[in-house]
């Protein structure tokens, strides 16, 4: 066996910028995912930022909240300006810690554990009308119907607006 894992381990140059894609499905059969999903508000207009996602393994596709897994030895705050950076083409105002923590299970051979840590965002700029159309995204008032099912666990905070109750429904 260890000849095996050393064998592996030649392949990884380095974990903290991203795995080959089938070692990392390897490993989502073994061990839970820890991600950070942005919950993005606008107080002013009363709104909240979700992204459209294709289907999945077992899930329709739907709208989501913007996320992504933590890489290893990233902190969760440079996941987060990560994820704005790469599916928002932005950067966000991240409140200090997760408003909800949340295990999330799936009936699907891979990525089906996850540990998921909610942190309120605000975006620094506005995103243009061009570029919400080009990455998927779009405001809601309240929870979409076509929310994706691992998802539907915030719809009452992507409902919610006042700052104090998101830090109280955790």
């Amino acid at each position: 066996m260890k000849n095996f894992i050393s064998k592996i381990e030649a392949h990884i140059k380095k974990p903290e910028k991203g795995l080959n894609e089938n070692l990392f499905l390897f490993l989502t059969r073994l061990t839970p995912m820890i991600n950070v999903d942005l919950l993005i508000k606008d107080f002013k207009n009363k709104k909240t930022l979700l992204s459209w996602r294709k289907k999945g393994e077992v899930y329709k596709a739907g709208w989501h909240i913007p996320g992504g897994i933590i890489r290893f030895r990233e902190n969760m705050i440079n996941r987060i300006n990560e994820v704005a950076k790469i599916e928002l083409n932005t950067k966000v105002k991240i409140y200090p810690s997760p408003i909800k923590i949340s295990e999330i299970f799936l009936k699907q051979k891979n990525r089906s554990h996850f540990i998921s840590l909610l942190f309120l965002c605000e975006l620094k700029k506005k995103i243009s009308d061009k570029n919400m159309k080009k990455l998927k995204l779009k405001w809601f008032k309240t929870a979409p119907k076509n929310i994706i099912k691992p998802h539907k666990i915030y719809n009452n905070l992507i409902n919610e607006f006042n700052i104090s109750s998101l830090y109280k429904k955790t």
